[in-house]
């Protein structure tokens, strides 16, 4: 296929073909084994026996297995992820479908036992082995509950850490003063894994950090109040906290982690097994369920809002009617889940009303800069019906900027540098939300070419400020939600091209030439997720479609005609828009560098038409 149009046509066939009868498409949040793994633990601990899902569970899990025995969070992780392993070696344990003896379950142990044993996993994997009774608890809680009730004025506060922070730490912090442990007839023994002794001190990693934990508990301390009574009343905050927060399918933020953390934090405070609350938050997590090459996979959450608005914009760009039935839909679909609800992001934002638009199906408390810039571009050139939506989003736009002049994704100045000291590994990306350059910069693409607002605007020059300020010494940009340099190079570039920042510049020059350099011979672009967590670009070693359309995206968007390797970058596209191997499976965004990264199932259609849609526009016609 070497024809722009033709290959936009198919794009556009494709997703024609499946979009959803309500008119959003729900193509799968693909986010590894870990909530598979998850969903076996939490249905055997409960004595839940569905069969068949854990059966299917199993089998996905065991067909993922590398060679050496391990499990890995991408293609390229060359030894392997221990924290991955101990999870799937666990499930495929406790499924009852697999035993020790078995050839693969040995070699995922060697695997393990080389790597340092369960003593090195994540945090989270620690905890979900300390309540299932593989691990004990600590001595003491590293965070203890009673920081919900420190003030707002405290510089560490429950509302200081990020809405996601908030989401998974508030059951845990429960979970971590009551130690609960459940344990039943088909628990395996994991002691087997164990290196060495897990103490308590090796949850906490230095000096510094156990100073900065006596610093929130001398805080704690100071409140006004008996010792046992506030806690009492932090346990019942905590509680209420959770149960506020529920959405209407029974998940807790509509994040998986979180609601199956909410379900042991809700049986260590005395609620049963069968309360309605738990039986609703399983059937919730369990409707997240999707299928992939014949296999089920529970998502971390839905993708719905997100794929449908990039798709209802990417459909328009590309030049179908917003009269178009398949817009119509998309459109229509999105007007009915802008946000009307206040959220948490009301603390630090206090003058503005609900307006923004959520990531998933189903949430209707937490929306993002990020969803609600895609939401609008797509309903931008809808008639008359859909102003009052347009405003509101607007405003609650422009409310969300940060002091120091860029976009964050939930919450609005929640980027302390506190939280680099607490005994929490990954804090900065579970505790903080920071301005970043991929948000920044698409805010800016929106308020560029889809409002009148002034290029002169306050909001504009500091949020051009802001991304001049954050531009890498080789030209690129970090991209806080996406793999990664690449992706934040293409948001700030379209951002600043968009408000007026000419192609000349001297940072778009430096982000047009690291582009070029790091264009593969095949004319595509690729990046490996070791990025992210390396903080420095890392080639992938072959060219992908999506890192290709953002690096098109970007040299469409400031060049005045095809480059040469403009063109090499379109036929690329072309020759492979049908291609299925592991550089489409490859994961395009992450949410915790080093351990948690995203295959959107959807991008794979979006940003390729977005490229050659622009590339059509502007170069074509």
């Amino acid at each position: 296929m070497t024809d722009t149009s033709k290959g936009i046509d198919w794009l556009i066939k494709t997703l024609r073909s499946d979009q959803s009868p309500d008119g959003s498409w729900d193509y799968p949040f693909e986010t590894g084994l870990s909530t598979d793994a998850y969903m076996i633990i939490l249905l055997r601990t409960l004595e839940i026996n569905d069969e068949e899902l854990i059966k299917e569970l199993a089998e996905r899990i065991v067909s993922r297995q590398d060679t050496n025995g391990s499990w890995k969070l991408f293609y390229d992780e060359r030894e392997g992820n221990l924290t991955a392993t101990v999870e799937s070696y666990y499930a495929l344990l406790y499924s009852g479908y697999y035993d020790k003896k078995d050839k693969r379950l040995q070699n995922a142990k060697k695997f393990i036992l080389s790597k340092g044993g369960i003593e090195k996993v994540s945090m989270f994997t620690k905890v979900m082995l300390a309540l299932t009774g593989q691990l004990e608890w600590p001595s003491f809680s590293h965070l203890p509950v009673e920081i919900i009730l420190l003030p707002l004025s405290f510089p560490i506060n429950f509302y200081s850490f990020s809405v996601y922070g908030r989401a998974n730490f508030t059951p845990m912090m429960v979970l971590a003063d009551k130690k609960l442990s459940i344990k039943t007839d088909k628990s395996p023994d994991l002691s087997d894994l164990l290196d060495g002794r897990l103490d308590s001190g090796s949850w906490i990693r230095s000096e510094e950090m156990r100073s900065l934990f006596s610093f929130i508990g001398d805080g704690v301390k100071n409140l006004i109040g008996l010792p046992q009574q506030l806690h009492k009343l932090a346990i019942q905050r905590a509680k209420k906290y959770m149960l506020d927060h529920i959405e209407d399918d029974g998940t807790f933020y509509s994040y998986y982690s979180s609601t199956f953390l909410m379900i042991f934090a809700l049986l260590s405070l005395g609620y049963k097994k069968s309360d309605p609350i738990i039986l609703k938050a399983i059937e919730g997590i369990k409707s997240m369920k999707c299928v992939i090459d014949g296999h089920p996979h529970l998502q971390y959450t839905t993708a719905d809002v997100w794929n449908t608005s990039l798709i209802g914009y990417v459909l328009q760009e590309a030049g179908i009617s917003p009269a178009d039935p398949m817009v119509g839909a998309a459109n229509q679909y999105l007007l009915k889940r802008q946000h009307t609800k206040f959220g948490d992001w009301v603390i630090h934002n206090p003058a503005s009303l609900p307006g923004g638009w959520g990531f998933s199906d189903i949430n209707t408390i937490n929306p993002d800069v990020d969803d609600t810039t895609a939401s609008l571009r797509s309903i931008s050139r809808m008639g008359s019906g859909h102003h009052d939506a347009w405003s509101r989003g607007i405003n609650w736009l422009l409310s969300m900027q940060n002091d120091d002049g860029g976009w964050a994704a939930f919450e609005k100045n929640t980027d302390t540098k506190l939280f680099e000291f607490l005994p929490i590994e990954k804090a900065e990306f579970i505790l903080t939300d920071p301005s970043c350059a991929d948000i920044t910069g698409r805010t800016l693409e929106f308020f560029g070419n889809y409002t009148n607002l002034s290029k002169d605007h306050s909001s504009i020059k500091k949020g051009v400020k802001w991304l001049l300020n954050h531009q890498e010494g080789d030209g690129s940009w970090y991209g806080r939600w996406g793999i990664c340099y690449i992706y934040g190079t293409w948001g700030a570039v379209t951002g600043l091209s968009a408000v007026g920042i000419p192609g000349s510049d001297e940072s778009i020059q430096k982000a047009v030439d690291w582009l070029y350099r790091i264009q593969n011979s095949d004319g595509g672009w690729g990046e490996s997720c070791y990025s992210d967590n390396k903080r420095t670009y890392v080639s992938l070693g072959a060219s992908t479609l999506i890192h290709t359309a953002w690096a098109l995206d970007a040299l469409i968007s400031v060049s005045d005609k095809p480059t040469l390797a403009i063109r090499k970058g379109i036929s690329y596209l072309l020759e492979n828009l049908q291609k299925e191997d592991w550089t489409t499976a490859y994961p395009k965004g992450q949410g915790m560098a080093g351990a948690f990264y995203i295959h959107y199932h959807s991008y794979r259609y979006i940003f390729p038409l977005l490229a050659l849609a622009h590339y059509r526009k502007k170069f074509e016609t």
